[in-house]
């Protein structure tokens, strides 16, 4: 028998698995949460570099060389 808090770990990592990333150009761009949908957020990566959506996770990341042409506008 299994302790009930045991299943956890592994639901979150299949739900972290689950994450779609997407490699963008420009440092600022939206999300409305694709088919499943959600209010559209528009997010800024100029900070880091990349971003999750607070809503539906995907994460945003700035592609190689992007970075520089996003800072000068």
């Amino acid at each position: 028998m299994q302790p009930p808090g045991s299943t956890k770990p592994s639901s979150t990592r299949a739900a972290s698995a689950a994450v779609e990333t997407i490699e963008v150009t420009s440092a600022k761009v939206a999300c409305d949460g694709g088919a499943l949908g959600h209010p559209r957020v528009f997010l800024d990566l100029s900070v880091h570099g990349r971003i999750d959506c607070p809503y539906c996770g995907r994460r945003f990341v700035l592609a190689r060389g992007a970075a520089a042409a996003s800072a000068s506008h």
